[in-house]
């Protein structure tokens, strides 16, 4: 019994996964996503928008933004629970073995850049309730060590008894007090317009989008794809929608940038404050975890706690040195890569391929590299890139998407007219 007690849990790593582990459904995948969704650093990126858009404005971009991104993640999560894949696998077939490895390069660096950031917002936040800046780094190194068990017991007993038993509804009945408080307030704001409504869009876009290269590490574990689909659309665009909408309410009536500090200065603001610490930790798991999973799309070999233990360690020591500040740049660093990315997969996956994609090409049938998926996100990023530095006022993460997806298409459909004659 002891010996059962100490034994470690399965370890999923790129193979897919077995018909007997897939039983998650669609209340799963919602509380999931949802839980995923909610959280600090979301509240603080709602707290950007403001004073530059109203609170009519806020809830709008935070809406729409929110309802097309968590569709992108829907979508690109659909792939790896069909096949039962995790996500920089289900890159294989569509971007060549080599070109995975690049997006699995990029995003190993923005998961412990997100990794940091998560300690980061946790352990300044704690430091706010409890013993001030002098304990700061005693709150971190808790966090991490938290954050470090959870992520070595592995999705499933993080989504069924983790998440489902505790954490949201922890979380759910903070949320809604601070949400009662924030509307009995007086909130002013009148808007200075300093952030266009398209730059905003892409804030709230970041959030989802950022989330699509970690969406089948857990949603391979679906029971069937509509399940996960629809409970990652819901659960994701009620969370994100409901926190960038909150985060920006909550700037507007305190008028300070860093959330937590509003937060506390509500009426029993300390203590929700300290439940959504609690559920803060599935973030920095799931960040933490998909980077052990996303590395061994390249190592299939390496053991996930030994890239788990280095990954929280270096991004203690990042959470402690970087600022908040770079956190809007860091944001929309995020949606260069990967909108586009995945405009990419999507057209490949979806209208060219049709959702014709054998099993095997995900492994020894995969090509080596596909010049043309590489080159239609390289458009995509061009792009994103021009947008963003000449014209910031259009907004870059729709155009850079359909840019790359419409590029993606005509390319596939030359290769196949070429092949069919």
């Amino acid at each position: 019994m002891p010996g059962k007690l100490l034994r470690a849990p399965p370890e999923w790593g790129v193979e897919p996964v077995s018909e007997d582990a897939r039983i998650l459904r669609a209340i799963d995948f919602f509380f999931l996503w949802f839980s995923l969704g909610v959280g600090l650093l979301v509240l603080q990126a709602g707290a950007l928008m403001i004073p530059s858009l109203t609170i009519e404005q806020a809830l709008l971009i935070s809406l729409s933004g929110s309802i097309l991104g968590s569709l992108l993640l829907a979508l690109a999560g659909s792939i790896g629970s069909k096949y039962g894949v995790p996500t920089m696998v289900s890159l294989r077939p569509i971007f060549g073995t080599y070109g995975s490895y690049l997006a699995t390069i990029l995003n190993f660096i923005q998961l412990v850049g997100w990794t940091a950031f998560e300690l980061k917002v946790m352990s300044d936040s704690a430091s706010l309730i409890f013993g001030g800046e002098t304990f700061r780094i005693l709150w971190l190194v808790l966090f991490s060590f938290i954050v470090l068990i959870l992520a070595i017991g592995g999705p499933l007993a993080f989504v069924r008894k983790w998440i489902e038993r505790f954490a949201v509804w922890l979380v759910l009945l903070s949320t809604i007090w601070i949400t009662y408080q924030a509307f009995t307030s007086e909130v002013r704001s009148q808007g200075t317009g300093g952030l266009p409504l398209t730059l905003a869009l892409d804030l709230v876009i970041a959030m989802p989008i950022s989330w699509m290269p970690l969406v089948s590490d857990y949603n391979r574990f679906s029971v069937r794809g509509r399940s996960s689909f629809l409970g990652t659309l819901v659960g994701y665009t009620v969370a994100n929608t409901w926190f960038y909408f909150l985060g920006a309410i909550l700037a507007a009536i305190s008028g300070q940038q860093f959330i937590a500090a509003s937060i506390l200065s509500l009426y029993l603001g300390g203590v929700a404050l300290i439940a959504i610490l609690v559920d803060e930790t599935d973030n920095a798991y799931a960040d933490v975890y998909s980077s052990a999973v996303s590395l061994q799309n390249i190592f299939p070999k390496l053991r996930q706690w030994k890239i788990i233990v280095p990954v929280i360690s270096i991004s203690a020591v990042i959470a402690f040195f970087v600022p908040l500040s770079n956190y809007e740049w860091f944001l929309l660093m995020i949606g260069a890569s990967f909108i586009p990315l995945f405009g990419v997969v999507i057209s490949e996956y979806f209208l060219v391929r049709r959702s014709n994609i054998e099993l095997g090409e995900f492994y020894e049938g995969a090509p080596k590299l596909v010049r043309r998926s590489i080159a239609s996100w390289f458009v995509g990023l061009l792009v994103y890139s021009v947008i963003a530095v000449y014209f910031p006022d259009l907004g870059a993460s729709v155009p850079s998407f359909l840019s790359s997806l419409l590029a993606q298409y005509a390319l596939g459909r030359w290769e196949l007219g070429l092949d069919r004659s």
